[in-house]
């Protein structure tokens, strides 16, 4: 026979054992049937959730569809919400104030029915400071240094920036200063010594601006809704250098009551004694919940729908290879009818003992010994570890395929009905339905991996998908109800971060759950941590494997 060198047959032989696994997996009905369980189970919950969204708000002229939400520069759905004392400013210049005193009300459960229970007390992004922007339509570009109720200070810009300065400890001196497109945050304990929080660049800010003091406060967290908050500020030794006007006095963003004409939870200043007294509510920031229906939400369903998966993988393990005889074994010789030439075994009388047979040399005749190359294929240590990997392919794509048909179509058709229904919905970009799709597409090859992984190590399908379900869906599902976030940190279940449509905002304070849009990790950094999860379970069970010689050169399993 021509010889080939081991590693010819190496290169040859992985691919043809991934054609041989992938059309084994193809003909076992019920794993096929897993995977469409999968996809139809995603699909249905995602379509299931778009269907029945109705969001309504009440205005001035009754009840109708939300107002599309508003956005800010970069297209995030933003808050722009607060009480302003300005001037115009022309040209460079600065503002310096000291926030002398910060308090609050804020809303808490009722404790009689129907009585409502407020109380004295700020929120921890409670903000009160100086603010510069180019005018007062909502959702354009801004800078701001500030005091907050609970996070010392801060220097955000545009919504989405946020920059820690120094932690509070009593009046806090602020200064902003405008040097062209250049607007500097500082901070002082005392008003002598300065120390720089951040400096921006607002590209484009037109010759004159606003300038001035402003406070906000978002409302108080009541499971995963907001309840009134209201912040109140004094600012003296106010100082300004470039502008030289009267205070004007604005109410951004403040909503009106049904009526249309009565404002809903006013700001206002007092001005007494060169001190200013300002109280506001709102926020300046993203808008994580306010800004719409989340694109993630739609695929709520996908845990679930990795059960199936589970099921799919585990029990892929446990098929056998039947491979069809393709010639005679290397062990045996091949029968040669009587008389048919000079290789004949000759016959032996009964009792006439053994009879010596004629010595034919190799390849000289059909009765030759089939021998197997050295090195021309898998030996029958590597067999059982190529195998497991070969499988692991097949179930890696195909996880990845209905992952990629489950988001794509529950997404695409998701948005669609909510967008038919007229629902609000947070902006979201091509390249994030995308990684959204795609994301999802590698967390189910990820996840089938591992239960491929896990399967092998405890060769017992059940085991191996109630483990799989443990580590994965539990997780998220407490996720989703608010309970143990942490887990989406440490646990495979740390890989749906790549579905959400909206990032976590350090500076926004949402309630801890999926439903609020918490995700502890950010996209890649959770999809990384589950692809650890399949890659060590994988590579635990191969090397385990790799040291097993199996009788049939098969993997070790039980059912």
């Amino acid at each position: 026979m021509p010889h080939r060198s081991g590693r010819s047959a190496g290169r040859d032989g992985f691919p043809r054992m991934l054609r041989e696994e992938w059309a084994r997996f193809r003909s076992g009905r019920g794993r096929v049937l897993a995977v469409a369980a999968s996809v139809l189970v995603t699909v249905s919950i995602g379509l299931l959730v778009a269907g029945g969204a109705r969001t309504t708000c009440v205005t001035g002229t009754g009840e109708g569809p939300c107002p599309a939400p508003l956005v800010g520069p970069d297209g995030t759905a933003v808050k722009d919400k607060y009480f302003f004392v300005h001037q115009p400013l022309k040209g460079n210049g600065s503002i310096t104030a000291r926030v002398s005193d910060m308090t609050g009300q804020i809303r808490l459960p009722d404790v009689v029915p129907g009585v409502r229970n407020v109380q004295e007390g700020v929120v921890p992004w409670a903000k009160a400071g100086l603010l510069l922007r180019p005018s007062l339509k909502q959702g354009t570009p801004y800078a701001a240094v500030m005091l907050t109720g609970g996070h010392g200070v801060r220097m955000q810009h545009d919504y989405v920036h946020d920059v820690a300065g120094g932690p509070h400890n009593g009046p806090q001196w602020l200064r902003l200063t405008r040097s062209g497109d250049t607007v500097t945050g500082q901070e002082s304990d005392d008003g002598k010594a300065w120390t720089e929080v951040d400096t921006v660049r607002l590209a484009g800010l037109p010759e004159t601006v606003e300038i001035g003091l402003f406070v906000t406060s978002p409302g108080v967290l009541w499971d995963m809704a907001k309840a009134f908050a209201q912040a109140t500020a004094t600012f003296d030794q106010i100082e300004l250098q470039g502008a030289d006007g009267s205070w004007r006095r604005d109410d951004v963003g403040v909503s009106m009551e049904s009526d249309g004409r009565t404002p809903h939870h006013p700001g206002g200043v007092v001005e007494s004694g060169g001190k200013l007294v300002v109280t506001g509510g709102g926020d300046i920031g993203p808008a994580t919940v306010e800004g719409g229906l989340r694109a993630d939400l739609l695929l709520i369903g996908g845990a679930v729908g990795l059960i199936p998966i589970f099921v799919a993988a585990a029990t892929f393990l446990t098929t056998r290879n039947r491979p069809e005889p393709t010639g005679p074994s290397p062990t045996e010789h091949p029968r040669v009818p009587a008389g048919s030439g000079p290789s004949e075994r000759p016959r032996e009388p009964a009792g006439s003992g053994p009879v010596e047979h004629p010595r034919v040399p190799a390849g000289s005749g059909p009765i030759e010994r089939l021998r197997e190359p050295a090195g021309s294929g898998p030996t029958p240590v590597s067999r059982p570890a190529r195998l497991l990997a070969a499988r692991a392919v097949v179930v890696g794509v195909v996880g990845f395929a209905a992952g990629l048909v489950a988001a794509g179509v529950v997404i695409i058709a998701g948005l669609a009905m909510l967008r038919a229904h007229e629902n609000p919905i947070q902006p979201i970009t091509v390249g994030t339905e995308l990684r959204m799709i795609v994301g999802h597409a590698a967390l189910t090859a990820a996840a089938a991996v591992l239960a491929l992984g896990l399967a092998a190590l405890v060769r017992r399908t059940v085991v191996a998908v109630g483990l799989a379900i443990v580590l994965v869906v539990v997780p998220y599902l407490l996720a989703t109800a608010g309970l143990a976030p942490w887990l989406l940190t440490i646990t495979p279940a740390a890989g749906f971060a790549i579905t959400q449509s909206i990032p976590t905002f350090a500076h926004v304070d949402v309630d801890p759950s999926l439903l609020g849009g918490y995700y502890p990790l950010p996209p890649w950094a959770g999809l990384t941590v589950t692809c650890g999860y399949a890659a060590v379970a994988l590579g635990v069970a191969i090397a385990v494997h790799r040291r097993q010689v199996p009788f049939d050169g098969e993997l070790p399993h039980s059912r």
